[in-house]
């Protein structure tokens, strides 16, 4: 199926495998071809295809009369997570943070309406919404998102929150455009985050920007909790200043990383 406005240099082959791994969605682990071919909108013989290199490939494999993807299409994500650095600057200060508040904290990247979840130290606990690398949910629900949106200029964040959700969310709170705006204004005046419940039930959460040395914000870190088990206040007023203060160690930790010049020794 060709696209429209796409440029001469476009190539649709590799865009037709795209759209086939990401069929594969939550609670779909397993798919026939005939299934393939309806979700991607592809004939059956090319689907077929690209399901075969695929597979060729490693990143898919034949289950139960169908396919299924392999762990090797994580390394898709990881790379993108490697190629960035920031997971290497910031695992030891999550790690911290984690044994201190005894919560599970994560950071995450808007991709349109959407913050991706891009590093995560978890604790084992029960929660509403599983989050893993590469989940996504709808921004403005979130802490995350209320940060990283908050940082967007008005036109671009128009543009943003005007591209549909693609994380399969149904979120509990939908602020009109007066509500929303009054919260992202808060969220700048204060310098963090909070969600309580508006995207699940159960789920709490505070987050502070992260930036790089020119001030930019470049990601969002959380602490994140379960709203039985941690008061609005404990949240706030115990977990939010260890945030802050690891949120400040990472940027300037990532600000000095973009300082040294990357020299790859043959």
């Amino acid at each position: 199926m060709a696209r429209g406005d796409t440029g001469p240099d476009f190539i649709e082959a590799l865009a037709r495998g795209l759209d086939v791994i990401r069929a594969f969605q939550p609670g779909r682990p397993v798919m026939s071809l005939t299934e393939v071919a309806a979700a991607t909108g592809l004939a059956r013989p090319t689907a077929r295809r690209i399901l075969l290199t695929l597979q060729e490939l490693g990143y898919a494999r034949s289950a139960q009369g169908g396919f299924a993807l392999t762990p090797r299409v994580l390394e898709l994500g990881v790379s993108y997570v490697r190629s960035t650095g920031l997971w290497e600057v910031a695992r030891p200060h999550l790690e911290r943070l984690v044994a201190q508040t005894r919560e599970s904290s994560s950071i995450a990247q808007l991709d349109g309406s959407d913050i991706v979840y891009v590093a995560r130290v978890a604790v084992p606990k029960i929660v509403a919404l599983s989050v893993q690398i590469g989940t996504r949910f709808p921004a403005m629900q979130t802490s995350l998102g209320k940060v990283l949106l908050a940082a967007l200029p008005p036109d671009e964040l128009e543009r943003v929150l005007a591209e549909p959700s693609r994380s399969g969310i149904e979120p509990r709170w939908r602020p009109d455009q007066r509500e929303r705006d009054a919260v992202l204004r808060e969220v700048r005046a204060k310098g963090w985050a909070l969600t309580d419940e508006q995207l699940a039930l159960g789920i709490r959460s505070v987050a502070a920007p992260l930036r790089d040395g020119s001030g930019t914000v470049i990601a969002a870190v959380n602490v994140n909790s379960h709203a039985a088990e941690t008061s609005l206040e404990k949240l706030t007023e115990e977990h939010l200043p260890l945030l802050l203060k690891t949120a400040g160690a990472i940027s300037a930790d990532w600000a000095l990383y973009e300082s040294v010049p990357q020299v790859t020794a043959s």
